[in-house]
């Protein structure tokens, strides 16, 4: 299993995102210059998180985004089903049933009624990630990334290149 990298720039781009004043709305093209990416590719990314329900697009000349709900209700796993999309990780294809020792026309209760133990368990090890993710919120993310992790001064000028980007 592997997330794209997609989840990464949506998870960074919301984070700025979250620092903006309440209801400001930031462009594409600033996030993604900010970010140093594509801006087709982070318009993509955006087109999911929208579908999503996680930002709101505001029209108009000094449009762009915004938060769709409260950076507390956002959770990490929210962004990535957004983003990498809602199947499960693992996809059962019940190849025990193809044993050459069964008779493919009478197949034993074990191989038809109690569910593979394999699949059981990938999604167990899903269900817990999946716990995990949505115990992380972009509030967790905010806090934990501009009072412990950023040198002096980084959420200050961050805050500030957006507010010179919308003049």
């Amino acid at each position: 299993m592997k997330f794209s990298v997609g989840v990464e720039y949506a998870l960074h781009c919301l984070l700025y995102m979250v620092e903006l004043e309440e209801g400001r709305s930031v462009g594409i093209r600033d996030l993604a210059t900010f970010q140093g990416i594509s801006e087709t590719y982070l318009s993509k990314i955006y087109t999911k998180l929208s579908k999503n329900g996680i930002v709101k697009s505001v029209p108009g000349v000094k449009g762009g985004f915004t938060l769709a709900r409260k950076a507390e209700e956002i959770t990490f796993w929210n962004v990535v089903e957004a983003v990498e999309g809602s199947e499960s990780f693992f996809q059962c294809a019940e190849i025990r049933q193809n044993n050459i020792l069964l008779d493919k026309d009478n197949l034993p209760d074990t191989h038809t009624k109690c569910p593979c133990l394999i699949k059981v368990v990938m999604l167990e090890a899903e269900n817990e990630m999946k716990k995990y993710l949505n115990g992380k919120t972009l509030a967790w993310l905010y806090n934990e990334v501009y009072s412990n992790k950023l040198p002096e001064g980084m959420k200050e000028a961050t805050i500030e290149w957006f507010n010179n980007k919308k003049e």
